[in-house]
């Protein structure tokens, strides 16, 4: 009894020594492991990095969530609470423009100018069934061709299956009315969710360059592969950029990039279907007869305060008459364009839609020259001076995500917040900056990462230059048939939203090029250049 009772303390010893080994083992390695995750990426700024050998992206971090992730995280909730699945088992089930019904609430032989004209629409399936939710991506619009006149209206969803849609009668005339089935509710829910599934439906090639060697590779914002990458890091603003390593080149070695549409879709069968062409953009007032509107002795409208800095937007925020665009809160004169720039610092700042105010401004004062900055391609910095009346006007493009089939230079690229650090500003220093068209293809949190980090750089700006004048500028509407999953307008109305809602508290202007280009009905991502000169006439308006 006694020698077994020794036998049993001795087990019981190896065992507290057994488990204490293994306690300490697990330890450690979950320490290392821990570390791992929590690895903090001490890179200098992506442009002067040199290589980074993570195997895969993204990293999974156990980190504490940054401001900023926090607020990605909360304006995505509220996204998803907007845009609720709607899955459907057949095309029939969802919204027919067709079968919608619009009726006109106390209409009238005749309007008079300024009155409100209301429309209730109550939306069906194709097989004429009331709809019990919303979500359907409309939009409202009245014109008048022979006055070159348009104005967008406001569609109100009830999320029951009925809306409103109000327009202001802004002139005098014969007004057709336009409702557009954009996509149905189902289509956007759709959108949605295939939207945020993947990176990879543009995939960037970049050109590396060591000598006389020269090798392309795949790049982009995630990559889905085991090899060695190239990783791009901005380390402040946790915004990256990767390439596979070629083989024997340094990651300083990329030169140029260029992009093409890979052949991934993250829609079924079925919701493609809901974005072929005949299906996209369908009148729901095609019956409808023109309205007429008159003056009806109205009193002399107001005279309204010219246009300036922080004036609040409406819904809509204008209209256009003549071809000319009317705010609707304040006016607009019309100013010497060469006058008014004088001795102005005007920095535009972002794609392809502010590089036409460049080239409009490049066209319109003759005694403005571009100075060659040694760069290649569409996309290089553009600079042009007016010595004489000290004009200095430059154009840079964003840094990735930057779509585009033509091979551009990434030697020279950065991000817009580092372009806004050193920027000194001052009363004269103007800087306008557009974001949005080349995010279009990519979940959503990326665009959202941008804005907030291009928000905090102009809160810096404008805490050490209150005089300097920010202007953001919102994206254009496109064309209507393009690719709806990678392109589709509602990618960029939701981008709209997101960009009022970031910048409400910043002391900036908004032009809100995005209402202005449904009044012109443009559908073109690059609008006619009447267009471009009536946006930039807000501009000069806020300058001078």
């Amino acid at each position: 009894m006694k020698i077994s009772m020794i036998n049993y303390k001795s087990l019981l010893a190896l065992l507290f020594i057994l488990a204490s080994w293994i306690t300490f083992t697990v330890f450690q390695n979950s320490t290392k492991l821990w570390s791992a995750l929590n690895l903090s990426i001490s890179l200098h700024y992506w442009n002067n990095s040199t290589k980074s050998l993570f195997p895969k992206t993204p990293l999974i971090s156990l980190r504490p969530l940054t401001e900023t992730e926090l607020r990605i995280k909360e304006i995505i909730e509220k996204l998803d609470q907007q845009i609720p699945p709607r899955p459907f088992t057949h095309v029939n089930t969802t919204t027919s423009a067709t079968h919608s019904t619009a009726t006109i609430l106390n209409p009238r032989d005749t309007y008079c100018r300024g009155d409100q004209l209301h429309i209730l629409l109550e939306v069906r399936d194709h097989l004429g069934r009331r709809k019990q939710y919303g979500g359907d991506f409309l939009r409202a619009r009245m014109s008048s061709p022979a006055l070159m006149a348009g104005a967008s209206g406001k569609v109100t969803d009830f999320n029951n299956g009925t809306y409103l849609v109000s327009f202001t009668l802004f002139w005098e005339g014969q007004v057709s009315l336009s409702l557009l089935l954009i996509h149905p509710s189902e289509g956007v829910s759709a959108l949605w969710s295939a939207r945020n599934q993947g990176y990879d439906r543009v995939i960037f090639i970049g050109q590396f360059v060591n000598g006389t060697s020269q090798v392309h590779s795949e790049c982009g914002l995630i990559l889905n592969t085991n090899a060695e990458l190239c990783q791009y890091l901005d380390n402040r603003d946790q915004e990256a950029f990767y390439c596979v390593r070629p083989q024997h080149m340094p990651c300083a070695a990329l030169t140029h990039m260029y992009s093409k549409n890979k052949k991934v879709s993250y829609l079924t069968k079925q919701e493609k279907s809901l974005f072929e062409r005949s299906n996209v953009g369908i009148e729901i007032m095609e019956k409808f007869n023109t309205i007429s509107v008159s003056k009806c002795n109205k009193e002399t409208v107001a005279i309204k305060e010219k246009c300036k800095l922080g004036m609040t937007s409406t819904i809509p925020s204008g209209h256009v008459w003549r071809n000319t665009w009317n705010p609707v809160s304040c006016s607009l004169a019309t100013v010497k364009m060469k006058e008014c720039l004088r001795g102005k610092l005007i920095y535009l700042m972002g794609d392809s839609t502010i590089r036409q105010w460049m080239e409009y401004f490049k066209a319109s004062i003759n005694t403005l020259k571009s100075v060659d900055l040694h760069e290649s391609g569409k996309l290089q910095h553009q600079l042009a001076v007016d010595l004489d009346r000290n004009i200095n006007i430059q154009w840079q493009k964003h840094c990735y995500p930057l779509i585009g089939s033509m091979t551009y230079s990434v030697k020279e690229m950065e991000y817009l917040t580092r372009a806004i650090d050193r920027t000194g500003g001052e009363k004269n220093t103007v800087i306008v900056i557009s974001l949005g068209q080349h995010f279009r293809p990519f979940p959503i949190d990326v665009f959202i990462r941008r804005a907030l980090n291009v928000h905090k750089a102009i809160q810096h700006l404008l805490l050490r230059s209150p005089d300097t004048m920010v202007i953001i500028k919102t994206e254009n509407i496109r064309e209507m048939y393009n690719d709806a999953e990678r392109f589709s307008d509602f990618h960029g109305y939701i981008q709209y939203l997101i960009i009022k809602d970031i910048f409400q508290d910043l002391s900036v202007s908004i032009i809100d090029a995005w209402d202005i280009t449904i009044a012109y009905g443009t559908n073109n991502v690059h609008p006619p250049q009447h267009v471009v000169g009536n946006q930039i006439n807000i501009l000069l308006n806020y300058i001078c």
